[in-house]
This record gives C-alpha cells, sequence and structure tokens, in this order.
C-alpha cells in the first residue's frame, strides 16, 4: 500500500483518544439519555413478481399487484437541510418470496422525525408504468442510497435490475437511472428526462459482462456555494467478473437539480485503482469539493486497498486517487456462526463545516484473533495525507470468545459533530420470544447497534466518550425462521430455498445522519413481530426498519 509520507499528531491523538476507552468499555455499553427507537417499515402494497411453484426465478409478464409485508432489508437515510425532516429507503421485499431475493426499494417519510408511513418507489414496476414492458418495468430495484438539496428535493440514483438468474436468452439485464421526489419519497419523477444515465443492454444472466451495480448519489448542499444543489451520481460497471477483469467507476452531474445530465465519464483509471473498483461513495465538503472513495479487489484475492480522489471544479476533473489504507476481507463468503453474507467495505462522510475535512471507516478482518473490526482514519488537507487507522469499537471480549463488529457507517453534521454506527455482536443472544430457541445465549450472534460520537473542532475528529449502545433490544440474524406457504421468509441472496450458507442477506449496509439537534441512525432489527401468521403458527419476525435517535446532548458536552 502507498501510505502518507507521515504519521501526523492527529493521528498519535486518535490512537490515544481510541484506546483511552478500553479500560472502562465493559461498563461504559450504555444506552444514551433520551435514546428512542421507532419501527419506520409498515404494510404495504405495490406491484411485484411471484415466483412460480419449483423454480427460482420469475416469469416476464406475470408482475401483479401484491402485499410488501416481509422483510425490509438494508437502508439508508437523508436530512432535510435545516429540519429534522427525514427520508428512509430500504428493500422491501415481495409477498412471500423473500427467499427468492425480490424487492423493490421503498421510501419511507419520517417527517420531524417521526416515521408517519412508507411506499414503493414509483417509475419501475408494472402498475406504476402501466406496462409488463421491460424497461420501463423490472423485477427488482436496489441499493437504497438519498441526499437533499437545498430545495428540499430528495435524490435517488436507481438500479433496476431483471433477476432472471438461470436465464440464458437475451434480456434487459439492468441500467442506471436517477429519481427524485418533492414531498419526502411520497412520489418520484425519473431524472435526466426519464433517459438512464447508464442504459439498458441485452444480457444473458450468465453473462458477465456490462453489468451495473454500487450506485451513489451526493448533492451540494451548501448554501451560496457556486455549485449549490448540483447532483452526482456515481457507480461501478463490471466488464467481467469482479475479480480483476475490469470495472469502470463512473460518475454523471446535474446541474439543473436532476432535469438533465452530463454524459457519464470513467473516473478510476485501473493504472491508478486496479482493475477491480467499486464500493463508490461520493461526497462533498464545505468548500463543495466533490470526493469518490472506493475500494480496490485485487485479482488474486490478496489485500484490498481504499482510494480517494477529490475534485475542485464540479467534477469537471478529479486528481489522481489517493491510497488511504489496506484492509483485511473475511476469507469467507459471511462471518462466523450465521448464514448472512458481509456486507459493504468502507463509507465515507465529508465535513460540512471544514473544509477538507474526510472521515472514512471501514471493516477490517483481524486474522490472529478471528474478528471483524471497525476502524476509522480521515483527512484534514482533502486526502492528500490519512492519519493511521484506530479502532472504532471498545469492546473487551472475554477470552478465547471474540466477537464481530462490522458494516460500519459514518456520518458528518453542523458543528464539528461526526458519529459512526456498527452493527455489533459483543452482547449474547436474550431469552426473548423473536430469539429463536435455539439461538438464546449463543455468543457472537445477535445483533445491535452501537454508536461512537467523534468532535471535530477545527484539527481533526476526537473521540467523544465511549460506544453507546443504540438498540433497545437485541436481535437474530436467523430470523425469520419461519414460513409461509411452504416457502421460507428468509431473505436470501442466492434466490434459493433453503438459503445456502453465506447468501442470507441483512442488507449491505445501514444509514445514519446528524442534525443540529440529534444522531439518526435507520438500521435493521427482527426483533418486533409482524401482523403476517406464519405456517407454524405465531407472527413471522421478518426485518423491520428501525429509527433511532439519541439527542446530540447526550454524547457528550458540546457536541
Amino acid at each position: 500500500m502507498k501510505r502518507s509520507r507521515f504519521v501526523s499528531v492527529l493521528a498519535v491523538s486518535l490512537y490515544i483518544a481510541g484506546l483511552s476507552t478500553d479500560a472502562s468499555a465493559a461498563a461504559a455499553w450504555q444506552f444514551p439519555a433520551g435514546l428512542t427507537n421507532v419501527v419506520a417499515s409498515s404494510p404495504t402494497s405495490g406491484g411485484g413478481y411471484p415466483v412460480p411453484a419449483g423454480e427460482r426465478v420469475p416469469v416476464a409478464g406475470t408482475c401483479r399487484a401484491g402485499p410488501f409485508n416481509a422483510n425490509h432489508s438494508e437502508s439508508w437515510i437523508a436530512l432535510k437541510p435545516g429540519t429534522e425532516d427525514l427520508v428512509g429507503s430500504s428493500k422491501f421485499f415481495f409477498d412471500k418470496y423473500s427467499t427468492f431475493y425480490m424487492f423493490y426499494l421503498g421510501a419511507h417519510q419520517m417527517p420531524h422525525g417521526t416515521p408517519s408511513g412508507n411506499n414503493q418507489i414509483n417509475g419501475y414496476d408494472c402498475l406504476s408504468t402501466g406496462t409488463q414492458a421491460m424497461p420501463p418495468s423490472w423485477t427488482d430495484t436496489t441499493d437504497p442510497n438519498l441526499d437533499f438539496d437545498t430545495q428540499g428535493r430528495v435524490y435517488q440514483v436507481m438500479l433496476p435490475f431483471n433477476s432472471f438468474f438461470d436465464a440464458t436468452k437475451l434480456h434487459p439485464d439492468g441500467e442506471i437511472d436517477i429519481s427524485f421526489s418533492d414531498d419526502l419519497g411520497r412520489t418520484w419523477v425519473k431524472g435526466n428526462g426519464g433517459v438512464p444515465l447508464e442504459p439498458s443492454n441485452n444480457a444473458s444472466a450468465k453473462q458477465a459482462g456490462h453489468v451495473e451495480d454500487k450506485q451513489w448519489v451526493a448533492v451540494n448542499h451548501i448554501a451560496g456555494n457556486a455549485f449549490q444543489d448540483h447532483v452526482y451520481a456515481a457507480w461501478a460497471v463490471f466488464n467481467g467478473s469482479s475479480n480483476g477483469q475490469g470495472v469502470k467507476v463512473k460518475m454523471a452531474v446535474s446541474r439543473d437539480r436532476g432535469q438533465t445530465f452530463d454524459g457519464a465519464v470513467t473516473i478510476a483509471p485501473p493504472s491508478q485503482v486496479g482493475a477491480a473498483a467499486t464500493f463508490v461513495y461520493p461526497q462533498i465538503d464545505a468548500a463543495g469539493d466533490v470526493y469518490l472513495a472506493v475500494v480496490s479487489f485485487p485479482p488474486n484475492g490478496g489485500i484490498s486497498t481504499i482510494y480517494v480522489a477529490r475534485s475542485t471544479d464540479d467534477a469537471q476533473t478529479f486528481s489522481p486517487f489517493v491510497a488511504v489504507t489496506t484492509v483485511s476481507a473475511i476469507p469467507t463468503a459471511g462471518l462466523p456462526n450465521t448464514r448472512f453474507r458481509d456486507g459493504i467495505t468502507e463509507s465515507f462522510a465529508a465535513s460540512p463545516t471544514f473544509q477538507g475535512h474526510l472521515y472514512l471507516t471501514f471493516e477490517d478482518w483481524d486474522t490472529a484473533r478471528g474478528q471483524m473490526d471497525v476502524k476509522l482514519t480521515q483527512s484534514t488537507d482533502g486526502g492528500l495525507t490519512w492519519s493511521a487507522p484506530i479502532i472504532v469499537n471498545d469492546n473487551v471480549d472475554a477470552a478465547g470468545v471474540p466477537t464481530d463488529q462490522f458494516q460500519p457507517t459514518v456520518a458528518a453534521g453542523a458543528g464539528g459533530a461526526v458519529a459512526v454506527a456498527f452493527y455489533d455482536r459483543r452482547s449474547p443472544c436474550p431469552t426473548d420470544p423473536s430469539v429463536l430457541p435455539a439461538d438464546v445465549g449463543r455468543a457472537n450472534f445477535c445483533i445491535d447497534v452501537s454508536l461512537q460520537g467523534y468532535k471535530d473542532s477545527g484539527g481533526g475528529a476526537i473521540a467523544v466518550g465511549a460506544n453507546r449502545r443504540l438498540t433497545q433490544f437485541s436481535w437474530d440474524p436467523e430470523q425469520p425462521g419461519q414460513h409461509l406457504g411452504g416457502l421460507s421468509q428468509y431473505p436470501c441472496a442466492g434466490a434459493r430455498d433453503p438459503c445456502p450458507s453465506g447468501r442470507g442477506f441483512i442488507g449491505d449496509y445501514f444509514g445514519l445522519a446528524i442534525s443540529a439537534k440529534n444522531v439518526y441512525a435507520f438500521f435493521v432489527s427482527t426483533h418486533y413481530a409482524s401482523s403476517v401468521t406464519a405456517d407454524e403458527g405465531g407472527p413471522v419476525y421478518y426485518q423491520q426498519q428501525v429509527l433511532a435517535t439519541v439527542p446530540r446532548s447526550a454524547l457528550g458536552a458540546g457536541y
């Protein structure tokens, strides 16, 4: 890895701050004052595809109306500038077909920080488009991502695709679109005049080339900035297998609030970041500079590297990519003990207060101890140099019983507030109706969400206190363990029943936002019983989306 030429005083202070919480960590993992958890997902309906009995893929032309009263996996959240109004987005699994990975993106309205409703994002299913034709209708939409402009419009880069996983015939495989909403996500309009940012192509499901994935959006909501309300959409196009056969990272920019976009350009040349760079995160700092973080995966399966590049001219040109840190990936498909797959490596944020202040968190596999840790590195010079990564999680595990902390997310708010949240398995599974009997008492198994606050006063972010627990209830990732209509209700990225180990799905990431008053996290939990009765009797414990709210004042003086 190409490291910074020096280790700054900031890096040393961060390292000390990160270690200083360990001595009292066992007692410090507590609920912050004023914490609330509210379920944000609720039953709704829309268009979707059934999967015929004995099959694992849908049949074109069979889209119908049906319920979205099942799993709500993977999420993001965006804050309307200057308010406590939030919009969330997550994967809404259709009807009883979670095990076949059938879902569409939906939006969650949360005015004043209070969940009030949710709906399928229109424009990509047979009901809202009025046609079975593909496109404009698709079997799935995926990968929630959101950001607001200064006038209350929220944007999401969409990835519609057709889940004909077994099909060898040509069909529209997927495309990149952008949609926006002016009413907190209740209704959506396709941007760019309805023209895809990355057009669909006819492809076989067996074909590895031209596969779009890992899209994200960032909007300049710096009031008075020369590039205010400009929208930056970025994504990856896999032109071959994902292990080094060529991935292009692209970006398109709108300067008229999403009405039109410039043609997409490739901004991550393989000569700088390798042939397989993905997990794309654009961000915008206090000066309106645009940054892009990617993770490069070498074709031989070796250690990965995170890179960041910067643009000071409205994404017309970018600096060379700078190597931030190396990352050790878990050698298996999923974390120990459970069936769900691992998620996205990193999360990235830029300060809206201090120009050039950047915060990057990532999960890192400790091979010696056999556990996953969450780490943080930062830059105060626009990404030219980066601090030595520190461990964010402060858990003290029993000897020989390591626990995993994983899927971190980072946010930066006004006044130098920074926060990192992550999934956390430090607590044994409780005795609770929502925990499967076989899982009660298991270590490194059930999941909570933890939060670590940081304050940047101009010299870099420093830890504020210890990790705080955000989940009022631990949840069992093997839920739902129930069946409906003879089908497993466990969401499966492998689109099979039963789901193969390592192909279960809890989402690849979750959302975090900081307002003037609060820190908000938006994540999965299986603790809350649904209204659906399982074949076995009793409720199905689906993945629900939960909004956690913490007053900033509860995290420390001056935070």
